[in-house]
């Protein structure tokens, strides 16, 4: 069985796809990027800036389904210039106390909103 996970507090989808899905004890969490979900607008002055609204996201959808980052078991980062990366990296660490997920991080051509971060999660209980 599988059960829509909806915030409110991340911005909406903006193609055919849910926020996240609920399956079998499993929270698929899609990509989230540094949408203002209250106006739409992309929240990247810098890199730090947007990396914080999409975790912030993340959270969001994560205490929707009754979760917090700790039952993250799986990250994909996904960002236009790998000469980011370190600032990226400081800002996802202050997320995770401990035990951080397993994690791949990808640099790509171009993203949606074309904004320079992207983050998808998979999580469980």
């Amino acid at each position: 069985m599988k059960k829509i996970i909806t915030s409110t507090q991340a911005p909406a989808p903006i193609g055919p796809y849910n926020q996240a899905v609920l399956a079998n004890g499993t929270l698929y969490i899609s990509g989230q990027i540094a949408l203002n979900p209250e106006t739409g607008e992309l929240m990247d002055s810098t890199i730090q800036e947007e990396t914080e609204w999409v975790m912030k996201h993340l959270g969001s959808i994560l205490v929707e389904a009754g979760m917090d980052y700790s039952n993250l078991v799986k990250c994909s980062i996904f960002i236009k210039d790998m000469g980011q990366f370190a600032q990226i990296n400081e800002v996802y660490a202050k997320y995770f106390k401990s035990d951080p997920p397993a994690r791949e991080t990808v640099e790509v051509a171009c993203l949606p909103k074309n904004v320079n971060v992207e983050i998808s999660g998979i999580a469980v209980k």
